[in-house]
């Protein structure tokens, strides 16, 4: 059974039979809990190690591919949904709503049961005709609360200052540490973004449960309802305890085989029964799975982008390259984007593979952007949720000044240099006003190389002078379609069937790669060679920086922190890895839209 499924829905139903009756009736049953990973690949510690996780993650790519195959299946009669304990982005509710709303155009029922209503689960419950929520449940559908945080006056206080540097009125990330708060053009776009969202929520929920948009609005604004209410106007269909509701699911496909498996991975792993499966894992042969058959590859990026962060998705990238069967690449971009140097590396690896004639997809997730769409650019075709966060098309540089905290701490330092500017990064000075000149002149430069990527990418498909997009604006996806930094809404499931009829092969050959597997695999996995023409190879290094940080808190001390906490502190840590490569960054704005 899936570790990462949980079994609290239907679990009275019974057990599927060990031989299936060919014609028997299917419902799919997806009961989703904890993250849902985009890559499939292990979480690592904040402090740098791999947890070791008894199961493989569930990945957006599972689900989707399962969903696609509940709506094709003349088997699967209904498919039902618990979604609560699932910890997903805006992007990839879009993607399950919209996966759902093909399954009822399939003719096939979709059933969700919730504790309480949200905007997650309202979103998803449009696309279902039997959408339950539990008679005493939570209602907290009161819209969207976005609330960032300002370090200035704590720096003051340790005597740091943040040297910030932006090309483009709109860029702001970098605010956050010399700002009390958000300067004019942060406040129009987070106003904008935020705004804009709520709408697409709003438009999605009144088309899926026929309920006028004023309407819904209203309730909204109430800031809390009763879950009568909710039925009463339409947003729920039914008013259930979680027995009732799977005695009415029962009740509705008697005979069938309640499924709570369909099309979906092992993520346990194989089971180890004894020796002989032990050795069959020692010589398992990864390369020969498939290795004849032509297939659309999936590649994800799905952290801030630094060195450490894309070298993984660059070596595959290049080992696709020299993979005949890999007829076309569908790049998942969910990345606000980080160091200029580092998206520039990832940038070539996605050119090679364009020189190679095969189709370059990209997807984005939640946001694509600075740096995420930086990489996305030269997709043939990009596609978008319209709630993805994208463009950010501008450059930051910032160092922290540390002098005043040595100072009160009694530290002095004496510096020796030779060359006029030799001494313009160092972290115990500000930039004077010619070493400032020198690396906006740099960052000029960065800025140049960006929107030549994009005119290169997109060429006749902007809709404008790109400088009008630029500056550090953000956008939504809908926004941005309009403009002409993507091509067309849809999700990571759109993307994989344009590409597959791009490379004249189905989209069921579809795979994520590389392929995730659970720790016991992991364990027996062959190290990964060397591959490629490659002379000079890329390396990765760490930040000294950042293992100091590190080093405050051991693996104790972070589990004892609040979850906000423990974010926020992995963020801290991505952004130096990021600054450790280059002072010259390609990052996006922080904007976080909870959606519980």
């Amino acid at each position: 059974m899936k570790t990462a499924l949980a079994l609290g829905l239907l679990t009275a139903l019974p057990l599927a039979a060990a031989e299936k009756e060919k014609d028997q009736p299917i419902v799919a049953i997806y009961d989703l809990e904890g993250t849902l990973s985009e890559s499939g690949r292990p979480e690592a510690s904040l402090l740098g190690g791999l947890g070791m996780e008894a199961a493989r993650p569930l990945t957006l790519f599972d689900i989707t591919r399962s969903l696609a195959k509940a709506a094709g299946d003349p088997n699967v009669k209904a498919v039902v949904m618990d979604a609560d304990d699932a910890g997903m982005g805006l992007a990839q509710i879009e993607e399950i709503h919209r996966r759902l709303k093909a399954v009822r155009a399939a003719g096939k029922d979709v059933w969700l049961y919730s504790d309480s209503l949200s905007n997650a689960t309202a979103l998803l419950g449009s696309a279902a005709n039997h959408f339950t929520l539990m008679p005493e449940g939570d209602v907290s559908f009161s819209g969207l609360y976005s609330e960032s945080m300002y370090f200035k006056g704590l720096l003051d206080k340790a005597g740091v200052v943040a040297d910030v540097i932006h090309i483009g009125d709109f860029k702001s990330f970098g605010e956050q540490y010399y700002r009390t708060g958000p300067s004019d053009f942060a406040k129009q776009q987070s106003e904008e973004l935020i705004g804009g969202i709520f709408d697409q929520i709003v438009s999605k929920v009144s088309e899926g449960r026929k309920v006028p948009a004023e309407k819904i609005r209203s309730l909204v604004d109430l800031g809390t309802f009763t879950t009568e209410e909710a039925k009463k106007a339409g947003l729920v269909d039914e008013l259930k305890h979680r027995t009732d509701f799977s005695a009415a699911v029962r009740a509705a496909y008697e005979g069938a085989d309640f499924d709570h498996e369909y099309a979906l991975p092992d993520l346990d792993g194989p089971e180890i029964t004894g020796m002989f499966d032990v050795f069959k894992l020692m010589f398992q042969d990864d390369k020969a799975k498939g290795a004849k058959t032509d297939f659309v590859a999936v590649v994800s990026l799905d952290s801030d982008i630094s060195n450490q962060t894309i070298a993984p998705v660059r070596a595959e990238i290049l080992k696709l390259i020299k993979n005949e069967h890999a007829k076309a690449l569908v790049l998942r971009v969910d990345s606000p984007g980080g160091s200029a140097l580092a998206s520039e590396v990832l940038w070539e690896a996605t050119d090679e593979w364009k020189a190679s004639g095969r189709p370059f997809i990209v997807s984005m997730g939640a946001v694509a952007a600075s740096g995420g769409y930086y990489v996305s650019a030269g997709g043939d075709r990009i596609f978008a949720e319209e709630g993805t966060i994208t463009g950010s098309i501008g450059v930051v540089g910032m160092k922290m000044v540390l002098n005043g905290a040595m100072e009160k701490l009694g530290i002095t330092t004496h510096a020796t240099q030779r060359g006029a500017r030799a001494g313009a990064m160092s972290m115990f000075k500000p930039y004077t006003e010619e070493e400032t000149k020198m690396v906006r002149d740099s960052m000029l430069s960065v800025y140049g190389t960006f929107k030549k990527r994009i005119e290169s990418g997109r060429g006749d498909r902007l809709k404008g002078e790109l400088e009008s997009m630029a500056g550090g604006r953000v956008f939504t996806g809908t926004r941005a379609l309009e403009l002409g930094l993507i091509d067309e809404i849809g999700g990571l499931g759109e993307a994989i069937d344009y590409a597959a009829k791009k490379a004249n092969v189905e989209a069921s050959t579809a795979r994520l790669v590389p392929e995730p597997k659970s720790a016991i695999e992991g364990l027996f996995a062959k190290p990964e060679k060397p591959e490629g023409d490659e002379i000079v190879r890329m390396g990765v290094r760490t930040s000294p920086v950042r293992e100091a940080v590190a080093a405050t808190l051991d693996d104790a001390k972070l589990a004892a922190l609040p979850k906000p906490a423990r974010e926020a502190f992995a963020r801290v840590l991505k952004q130096i890895d990021a600054c450790s490569d280059s002072a010259v960054q390609l990052i996006g704005p922080e904007i976080f839209i909870p959606l519980k």
